[in-house]
């Protein structure tokens, strides 16, 4: 009997689907539009920090949201009350976005009077780190009552994001959270992740965020051409 042949198909589709992010990444870079992917588990805020992001920035930017979910329209009607542009993204099922999902997601919701586009995706720690859609950077949320072991047992969500905001911290003094342990762990797999410590609640660390984020948005349009 002869070798039986073997084929990765997951690196496959991995391989296709960066040569598609790829592409998205050069086409919205010429539109001056700066594409932000938006990880995290479910409950760990990232609604409610998107919210509070788009408030600080909107005065300056012209912003657009999309936002991916397996079913339902109800983060996109709290984003539409900040005035914000916005489509909702159905994934029929798939726990992730790609690069094809993203392009269809922009390419419905218009770019040609947006300076900012952020995806909130899938809530999950595993599928959407996987993918690349195409953004300029990838921020990912951790918040405090999840655990601060999370760079363990989550690391390739660490490795590839950009940004790593950690929310909750109003609620710090509850919970068995040690916030330097979190930091040894992430400079292990990162060491150049910035980490920012947020309550999207109260507010704190927020100027920290809209600063690094408004620095990443001018360099990564107006600067780069």
């Amino acid at each position: 009997m002869g070798d039986i042949k073997i084929l990765d198909v997951k690196a496959d589709i991995i391989n296709d689907n960066d040569i598609k992010a790829n592409a998205l990444r050069d086409e919205i870079r010429k539109k001056n539009v700066f594409f932000i992917n938006l990880m995290a588990s479910p409950g760990a805020g990232k609604t409610t920090t998107l919210v509070r992001t788009i408030n600080a920035l909107k005065d300056e930017f012209r912003i657009g949201v999309m936002e991916a979910d397996v079913d339902s329209d109800v983060d996109a009607k709290t984003i539409e009350q900040t005035g914000a542009k916005v489509i909702q993204l159905h994934t029929g099922g798939s726990c992730h976005m790609d690069a094809a999902m993203a392009k269809h997601g922009l390419d419905g919701l218009g770019c040609e009077d947006l300076d900012v586009v952020f995806l909130e995706n899938i809530g999950n720690l595993v599928c959407p780190a996987e993918f690349d859609v195409g953004a300029n950077k990838r921020v990912m949320i951790l918040s405090v009552p999840e655990g601060d072991d999370k760079a363990l047992k989550y690391p390739l969500m660490f490795q590839v994001s950009d940004c790593l905001l950690v929310n909750k911290i109003d609620a710090m003094s509850v919970f068995d959270f040690d916030f330097d342990a979190l930091r040894t762990n992430v400079d292990k797999l990162n060491p150049d992740m910035e980490i920012i410590p947020i309550s999207s609640l109260t507010g704190e660390g927020f100027d920290k965020w809209i600063s690094w984020l408004k620095a990443e948005i001018r360099k990564g349009t107006y600067e780069s051409n």
